[in-house]
């Protein structure tokens, strides 16, 4: 089903590449990224205006620690953030030495262990992986895989989703709802034509909400792989949703303008802001994540 809810602009600040957007219900406020230009973006749930934070990294991910802190995950590690003075400190290195990669997107597991892929700055899929993260251990989950993305959970921790977005397939494997590890073997869960399967969240319901890279679109999928919605994104470089507000009752999607040239970013003007999509939802927050 192809419906129109209300979409509007919630930010319109241009972000070549506008990513990883997180509630963080113990602070109030909702966090994303433009990763290539090293900025975070803060909005209080109950106030409008965008605040503007410069990063020392590419920080991809924003994981809630506590009321007054979070964790982000960049190219060279784990780093704790104050929130109120934009403080970071280095909690966990990773891949400090390879500066043929950066993270991508990421989730927190019901359990309190992060979920992020990393990437090629030139995607291949050798460069690939996606790694789990718990009270400052470190383990590759999984790799070949080009473009990680739309890394999500079950409410109840059992199974978990990722892409990869180059290839454009969507992919579930089985969790323990303990550790958030897998424990069996990813299976294909969707192949994406259309475009590509980018950042995604799950509700409370169990659907998976995934935004589409290069179709301009939000799709809702059934556990059992059926798309059962398909909302117009007005950017073509529909990037991640996330749910926010004190309920976690509403939506937003980023976007990119990433890669386009003069004459793709004039037929596609609003590429690079970030909407809010206005319709009933039963969202879920991610927990705390473990330190």
């Amino acid at each position: 089903m192809t419906d129109s809810p209300t979409v509007t602009v919630f930010s319109d600040i241009v972000c070549e590449l506008g990513e990883g957007p997180s509630a963080h219900p113990l602070a109030g406020r909702l966090f994303w990224f433009d990763i290539l230009n090293k900025r975070l973006f803060e909005r209080p749930f109950d106030r409008t205006g965008t605040i503007i934070h410069d990063l020392p990294f590419h920080g991809t991910v924003a994981a809630a620690i506590d009321g007054g802190r979070q964790l982000i995950a960049a190219e060279t590690g784990f780093y704790v953030r104050e929130i109120a003075t934009n403080t970071v400190t280095l909690h966990t290195p990773h891949l400090a030495d390879d500066t043929a990669t950066r993270t991508n997107d990421g989730r927190v597991h019901p359990a309190g262990a992060l979920w992020v892929g990393t990437m090629g700055w030139d995607p291949a899929p050798e460069r690939g992986a996606i790694w789990w993260f718990r009270k400052g251990e470190v383990r590759k989950l999984f790799d070949g895989i080009a473009i990680p993305n739309a890394i999500s959970f079950a409410p109840d921790g059992t199974h978990a989703y990722f892409s990869d977005t180059k290839v454009g397939t969507l992919y579930r494997v089985e969790t323990d709802p303990a550790t958030g590890l897998p424990t069996g073997e990813p299976k294909v869960f969707v192949s994406v034509t259309d475009g590509g399967p980018d950042g995604a969240v799950v509700d409370a319901d169990g659907l998976l909400w995934n935004a589409r890279w290069g179709g301009g679109a939000l799709d809702v999928y059934a556990p059992d792989g059926r798309r059962i919605r398909s909302i117009a994104i007005p950017a073509k470089q529909a990037s991640c949703p996330c749910f926010f507000g004190p309920n976690a009752d509403r939506l937003v999607v980023t976007s990119a303008h990433e890669g386009m040239d003069a004459a793709a970013r004039a037929a596609d003007p609003l590429a690079g802001q970030t909407f809010l999509v206005d319709l009933p939802v039963r969202g879920r927050f991610d927990p705390p994540v473990e330190l």
